[in-house]
């Protein structure tokens, strides 16, 4: 009854856009005294937070670097077909090409394959008993054995092979990676509402008679809790952009690695790993304050 007389209320009170904008500089100063209040405590959390927020950008980097190496070498990685005398090798070809995962297939004579062995070897005058070769290249490390297993059916193909260990390696350390990267995210984020949301206790039990007679006047709840979230948020916002120092020369030594190895940096690696933190760390800095003065407005 009272929530349906207070939307019907709100439904004939004009909006004042001046007004609303007095609220939020107000609740912009609330949140600007909140952190003057918290003292030198803020540099223990900034620092903090930015050591941690270091970890996890120097470990998601280097784990989009160690995928680009993966998908590099991966994309080396070919499966050579070995075709019956009597086999057509287009036609062949043709039907490998409709397999899906297949990037690329390369037709090779077994008069092309018998001329460079006899440039490379002493060889004996007899006829050639290679059979014609197609290499056939998959998009991803990871559906090596599936093509394989298709190319398998194909009556024409007599024999076939591929560096199936070093695939298999490849794959384990893209999953190793991949595990890696959720396992620090976790803890980052753990770490992270864990430090906010006891900061935010130390901010609340300093503000507690002020957010009592708040409620009792009926102030918003929404309007008690901006300025703590808007607080946890800053925290994080300026965790990250410290963090953003030491993250600048892992980028530099791992585009140095790159460059020795000659195999490409991933294209704009940096600029989705400070992405990430940035949206993590504000992220994760609000719903620690959330959580924490939650609590405290419970009736």
């Amino acid at each position: 009854m009272n929530k349906n007389l207070k939307s019907n209320v709100k439904k004939h009170i004009p909006k004042d856009w001046l007004c609303e904008l007095r609220i939020l500089y107000r609740l912009g100063k609330e949140t600007f005294n909140d952190i003057i209040r918290t003292g030198w405590v803020n540099i223990v959390i900034i620092t903090t937070m930015a050591a941690i927020l270091m970890i996890f950008a120097a470990c998601f980097r280097t784990a989009l670097s160690i995928s680009s190496f993966s998908k590099e070498l991966g994309s080396a990685l070919e499966i050579s077909v070995y075709l019956k005398n009597s086999s057509n090798a287009k036609e062949v070809k043709s039907e490998i090409s409709k397999f899906e995962h297949v990037e690329s297939i390369e037709i090779i004579p077994k008069a092309e394959s018998w001329g460079k062995l006899k440039n490379e070897m002493s060889l004996p005058n007899i006829d050639n008993p290679l059979p014609d070769t197609l290499h056939v290249k998959v998009d991803r490390p990871e559906h090596l054995q599936g093509v394989f297993d298709n190319i398998k059916t194909i009556r024409s193909v007599e024999d076939m092979s591929y560096a199936k260990d070093l695939a298999t390696k490849i794959e384990l350390v893209n999953h190793v990676v991949k595990t890696i990267t959720i396992v620090v995210i976790g803890i980052m984020g753990l770490l992270t509402i864990t430090i906010i949301n006891n900061t935010i206790q130390l901010v609340i039990q300093s503000r507690k008679e002020e957010i009592e007679i708040m409620r009792l006047m009926g102030v918003s709840n929404w309007y008690i809790r901006f300025p703590f979230i808007m607080q946890g948020a800053f925290y994080g916002f300026t965790g990250s952009l410290l963090a953003l120092i030491p993250l600048n020369y892992i980028q530099k030594g791992l585009i140095n690695v790159h460059k020795f190895f000659m195999i490409p940096s991933p294209p704009y690696a940096q600029n989705l790993v400070i992405l990430v933190m940035f949206s993590m760390s504000i992220l994760f800095g609000a719903v620690g304050s959330f959580w924490c003065i939650k609590k405290h407005l419970q009736v």
